[in-house]
């Protein structure tokens, strides 16, 4: 039987409120392209590897313009990744089962259907479909009920689980990632990390120090997580709304901002004497190449990856439609002109990251220019394209609804 470890926790405020369509079409077609480049240039694994770690699910989810540290993230993108890769899921190879309330009830039944077709063991999907969650909602009970349970399948068996659960007593959502390799039990210190912000004891059975209270009577584990872990991957994302100074990486965020607008890039000629391909969309192309190549250890500020295309609540700022069509449409040619064996494109795409590691390297933080970036993008708001939720509300006031 395939066996799993847990990845990592991350703790989220719980937000209100649906995503716009305007934004979720967005999501799916940007998070497919994400994808179908990933898996061209390091195999569907690689996607997978990534869905487990929730630094990088973040900064996915803040680069796909979702607000940048909230609940939502997760259903959002889970479903934007559903309704984008499914029907292209033979050609990918990668399958996503499960989602949010009742459509997590369904995920034994796709499983069955997917593992019958590409000749898996269905039975041992479900099954860790199943104890995933009974691990998360029973045998760790930290006070969050699970509400979500995504499950992302390779053609290969390999899958990553992401599931989420609500606490309504600090307005917190927890999301949990799990992976299929480097394990070795369900029940037995199957986890990466367990923990988050402290609210007392927790009843944890896979800890192996309870295996004598498995055996005999069930009771709390009497330490505080950090004390029972042995490698912490842990996400907690605070409760203020705006994008601050203390939640970016301001030389990493400094050096995209200088690439997008130097002269002497200009040599990128396949990409960047595409029409209408100026220093803004090169600004959120340089983060979205940053979430395809970039190493783990770059997504340790995801509210970096807003100032891609902003938040649909307007934090750090409005989501410029026109950049994000502009970026999507880069994107799908980068795809296209792979397909058919030219890779020009591609590789243009691809150093850009790398630019922006170089100049990050010799680059001196300027803190000062934060909030500069943040109201240009709001005084521009109209030449972008740029639109928030708040655009879709009448206001009984003129002006009650600025956020400056």
């Amino acid at each position: 039987m395939q066996k799993s470890i847990r990845s990592g926790v991350a703790d989220l405020p719980l937000h209100g409120g649906k995503v716009p369509l305007w934004l979720s079409e967005r999501m799916a077609r940007l998070g497919r392209c994400i994808v179908e480049v990933m898996i061209e240039e390091y195999g569907r694994e690689e996607v997978i590897l990534r869905l487990s770690d929730p630094f990088w699910f973040q900064s996915l989810g803040c680069v796909l313009g979702m607000d940048w540290h909230s609940s939502g993230i997760t259903t959002s993108v889970v479903g934007a990744l559903k309704r984008s890769l499914n029907p292209i899921s033979r050609e990918l190879g990668i399958h996503v089962c499960g989602g949010r309330g009742k459509h997590s009830r369904k995920t034994p039944g796709e499983l069955q259907q997917i593992g019958e077709r590409l000749g898996l063991d269905s039975r041992a999907l479900i099954r860790s479909s199943r104890l995933t969650a009974k691990v998360d909602n029973t045998a760790i009970q930290d006070g969050y009920q699970l509400y979500l349970h995504a499950f992302f399948l390779t053609c290969d068996g390999k899958w990553t689980v992401i599931q989420q659960g609500m606490n309504h007593q600090n307005a917190m959502a927890r999301r949990y990632h799990w992976h299929s390799d480097h394990f070795r039990s369900f029940v037995e210190d199957p986890h990466t990390a367990v923990c988050g912000t402290n609210h007392g004891k927790i009843l944890n059975l896979t800890d192996g120090a309870a295996t004598e209270t498995k055996q005999g009577i069930l009771s709390l584990a009497a330490e505080e997580p950090a004390q029972i872990i042995r490698e912490a991957s842990k996400l907690l994302m605070p409760k203020h709304h705006d994008v601050r100074v203390k939640d970016v990486n301001i030389r990493r965020l400094g050096s995209v901002l200088e690439l997008s607008h130097r002269k002497e890039i200009k040599g990128f000629d396949d990409l960047l004497l595409t029409p209408g391909l100026g220093p803004r969309t090169l600004q959120s192309l340089t983060l979205v190449s940053e979430v395809i190549h970039g190493t783990p250890s770059r997504f340790r500020d995801p509210a970096r990856f807003a100032f891609a295309h902003g938040g649909k609540d307007g934090h750090p700022f409005p989501v410029p439609l026109k950049v994000y069509d502009k970026t999507i449409e880069e994107l799908n040619i980068v795809i296209n002109r792979t397909k058919v064996g030219h890779n020009e494109k591609k590789d243009a795409f691809k150093r850009l990251h790398h630019l922006a590691n170089r100049i990050e390297n010799n680059l001196v933080p300027d803190p000062s220019k934060f909030d500069k970036v943040i109201n240009t993008e709001w005084n521009r708001k109209h030449e972008y394209g740029g639109r928030t939720v708040m655009d879709d509300r009448q206001p009984t006031i003129p002006g009650q609804l600025s956020l400056f």
